[in-house]
């Protein structure tokens, strides 16, 4: 696969963090495609308004959407970028398969720009309720909140551009990969 400057593409997701979130930080997904569009980025894919992006690219777009982004609206995003094969890793080493089956919005995803060390999971645990999980995967800490999230103090630190995507847009964002 070529994207338009014509070099190999890789796929890519992106994840925006905080955008869209009670009225702020307004970032419409129409505007995002045409931007990422305009960056030269192929097969621009967006789902729901929480800033999940799939597209093909032929570099790491993480600064150039990162500035494209500011530029555009107006104020800075940390995106969170990872490759389709990343991805599917993700999706296959989710250490709470049960409880995603049952409670997918209540599995979560959390990634961040740089890798999250065993000291980032021991402080998770120890604000973890007895029916609260988090597991460190690779590059990935994985949060089950088996009360729900509204109410949990199990919230991961927002350092590294930290952002959290639920089983239910981890399984659609693989799906728009596979597309």
């Amino acid at each position: 696969m070529a994207d338009r400057r014509g070099g190999r593409a890789t796929t890519f997701v992106a994840l925006l963090r905080g955008i869209n979130v009670g009225g702020h930080r307004k970032v419409p997904m129409a505007e995002l495609r045409a931007l990422c569009q305009e960056q030269g980025f192929g097969s621009v894919q967006s789902h729901i308004q929480s800033g999940n992006l799939v597209f093909s690219a032929t570099a790491d777009p993480t600064a150039a959407l990162e500035a494209a982004v500011e530029k555009q609206f107006g104020f800075a995003v940390e995106i969170v970028v990872r490759t389709a094969g990343q991805w599917a890793g993700y999706v296959a080493g989710n250490p709470f398969p049960e409880q995603a089956a049952v409670e997918p919005n209540n599995v979560m995803l959390v990634l961040a720009k740089t890798a999250p060390g065993p000291d980032h999971l021991a402080r998770l645990r120890r604000r973890a309720s007895a029916n609260e999980r988090a597991a460190l995967v690779g590059d990935a800490i994985w949060l089950y909140f088996g009360d729900g999230a509204a109410r949990s103090k199990m919230i991961p630190d927002a350092a590294g551009g930290a952002t959290a995507r639920n089983w239910r847009t981890v399984l659609k964002l693989a799906e728009m990969v596979q597309a």
